[in-house]
């Protein structure tokens, strides 16, 4: 415990400085907190903006590009020899992350709130040591020290060098193959990134599709684009070995009992990430772990009630946006307790940067259906739908999920062009709990993207029996 008599330094402590960290120290600072935000990483600035969004998006965009100017015969264009200086690619990429990462760090550095540059572990409930020999001590503290990459899943993979996520963003010289491992949105955005490049990728995935936590319709829009630019993609796979040879570096793996072998001059893994939480004394705190990720309840308390926890160290979902929303609750609700604030789970969203993209809003049907949930649903597809032709962006389709007796938006999806945007109109739909009658009625210009929602909130309208 604290010594009465002699009040602590500081009234909170963040621990981490990525997008939740900052967010969170922000809000305590603001609210006239003495607080401070300790970070020990090499560089400043957060996976988001060091080796995450920022940098991936802007790969990916170079590549958006340059797929457009080669398919520029079917608008009437000639674009002949369209090609690519891949380190001019890498170069921008620098310069836009540097900018963001500046910003960032004079942020944090003339923030309301002491920034301290060292590394932290709990030596009591409230003393931090530090790693330059001091101690920290606080009533309050918020855990937000993010994620790192998984480790392989076979020590041969170790042994024989790959790469990952953290540092396929500078990957030099450029490869002649790839074997991407992994079939969630970093494997997937990786994989069409390099083979927009004339790499040679082989995606390998465990479960049955790609994107496994999204709704199998739109995985297989994102797999048959994939093969159709040239992408090998093995799903229902178990990896067996890895070895390095003079031809390059090989996998091994079985799919559907056959045993099958995949070379390439460099291995991608993109298995996921997991909390970066050892090493914190978390336990002397009275912190209590699932797994490898911090404990929490809805208003990001942890077992010990006066630590808060934000951010991918303890939330089962990635996205940096939910991270920053978990760090202004958890700071908001150590400043005022008696009017605690929570998330609105109905709002998760999520979006692959694939080409076609994929989002998400709320359910969708594999989580109604495993939640027990009863629902209707309708979707349209871009095929048929006039501004998609004009931009021959035929692939993919939307998707509404209602509640048959009230019409309530349950979710939706887009699996189509630029759908990490098209999504944000059913966020602001369901953040408003509009019906889905209410959104059929909605005025849409035409000829629009955006219109093609009308098409099947008009078909479950007609079926909801509420929401009129």
């Amino acid at each position: 415990m604290v010594d009465a008599s002699k009040p602590p330094p500081y009234d909170v402590v963040v621990i981490g400085g990525g997008s939740a960290g900052f967010a969170a120290a922000r809000v305590a600072g603001k609210a006239g907190l003495k607080t401070a935000l300790v970070d020990g990483a090499k560089e400043l600035g957060g996976l988001c903006i060091l080796r995450g969004c920022m940098p991936t998006k802007t790969l990916l965009y170079a590549t958006e590009v340059l797929h457009l100017a080669r398919r520029g015969s079917v608008w009437g264009l000639t674009t002949d020899g369209a090609g690519f200086d891949y380190e001019a690619v890498l170069a921008r990429k620098a310069k836009v992350i540097d900018e963001f990462a500046a910003y960032r760090r004079g942020q944090l550095e003339q923030g309301t709130f002491k920034l301290i540059r060292a590394h932290a572990q709990f030596v009591d409930p409230h003393t931090l040591e530090l790693s330059t020999g001091d101690q920290l001590a606080a009533h309050h503290f918020i855990v937000a020290t993010g994620s790192m990459v998984a480790p392989p899943p076979l020590t041969q993979l170790e042994q024989i060098g790959c790469r990952t996520s953290d540092d396929a963003l500078d990957l030099r010289p450029l490869p002649k193959s790839l074997i991407v491992l992994g079939g969630g949105p970093v494997a997937i955005e990786f994989a069409q990134f390099f083979a927009r490049l004339d790499v040679r990728v082989t995606v390998i995935q465990r479960s049955e599709h790609v994107l496994r936590e999204f709704d199998q319709d739109a995985a297989l829009v994102v797999e048959r684009t994939l093969a159709r630019e040239g992408v090998s993609v093995h799903t229902g796979t178990c990896l067996l070995d890895a070895s390095r040879d003079s031809d390059g570096k090989s996998v091994v793996f079985e799919q559907a009992g056959r045993r099958l072998k995949v070379t390439a001059a460099e291995i991608l893994l993109a298995l996921g990430r997991r909390p970066n939480t050892a090493g914190l004394g978390l336990s002397t705190a009275g912190v209590r772990l699932d797994g490898d990720r911090i404990w929490t309840d809805n208003q990001m308390r942890t077992s010990a009630p006066h630590i808060f926890a934000a951010g991918d160290c303890t939330s089962p979902h990635e996205i940096v946006h939910l991270g920053i929303r978990q760090g202004e609750v958890a700071a908001h609700n150590l400043t005022h307790p008696n009017t605690p604030r929570t998330l609105d789970d109905r709002l998760l969203i999520s979006v692959v940067f694939s080409d076609p993209q994929v989002a998400t809003v709320g359910l969708t049907e594999k989580a109604a259906r495993a939640a027990g949930r009863n629902f209707l649903s309708a979707s349209y597809p871009f095929a048929d739908h006039g501004k998609a032709i004009i931009m021959d962006a035929e692939d993919g389709f939307v998707k509404l999920l209602a509640e048959p007796e009230t019409g309530e938006i349950l979710g939706g999806c887009c699996a189509g062009p630029v759908g990490g945007e098209l999504i944000h109109e059913i966020v602001a739909a369901m953040a408003m709990r509009m019906t889905i009658r209410q959104l059929a009625d909605l005025p849409h210009y035409h000829p629009t993207l955006a219109e093609i929602w009308t098409y099947p909130a008009e078909e479950l309208a007609e079926k909801c029996s509420g929401g009129v």
